[in-house]
């Protein structure tokens, strides 16, 4: 199982819009990124990721898990963009900020820090596992 952080902009889709959508999840759309597409295509069902309120909020708030492999983005005009559907599996006990992220030295490497605009991306699994110690610290959302 690989490990992917998704990003949304929740005044466009936010985490309590996709936990509506319920098992079924929803498609991944609108991504204009050649580089974010083809992590997608990299995906495999199972495979799980970050769910992260970008622009507003900045910060990572559940767990996703892809539901359906790439496929043509029922929003684009052009086949060449392709996306993957994704469920919500969980919402983090507690949010972990972009700041927080960005302070901690064992995230330097992450591509939420050094490739900040990138909407799809791989997550190490170091790197989620510390994310999720994070949430679970009284002391990670704050």
């Amino acid at each position: 199982m690989r490990l992917w952080l998704f990003k949304s902009e929740p005044d466009v889709f936010s985490w309590d819009d996709l936990v509506a959508k319920g098992a079924a999840g929803e498609e991944w759309d609108g991504v204009r990124s050649y580089q974010a597409r083809n992590f997608m295509r990299e995906m495999r069902l199972g495979d799980r990721g970050f769910f992260y309120h970008s622009n507003i909020g900045k910060e990572i708030v559940g767990i996703v898990e892809v539901s359906a492999e790439a496929h043509p983005d029922s929003t684009a005009d052009d086949p060449k963009w392709e996306c993957v559907d994704v469920r919500a599996v969980e919402k983090l006990p507690r949010p972990v900020p972009l700041a927080t992220i960005k302070a901690d030295p064992q995230f330097a490497a992450m591509m939420l820090v050094t490739h900040s605009r990138l909407s799809v991306q791989p997550v190490t699994q170091d790197e989620w596992d510390a994310v999720l110690r994070l949430s679970r610290d009284a002391q990670g959302g704050e």
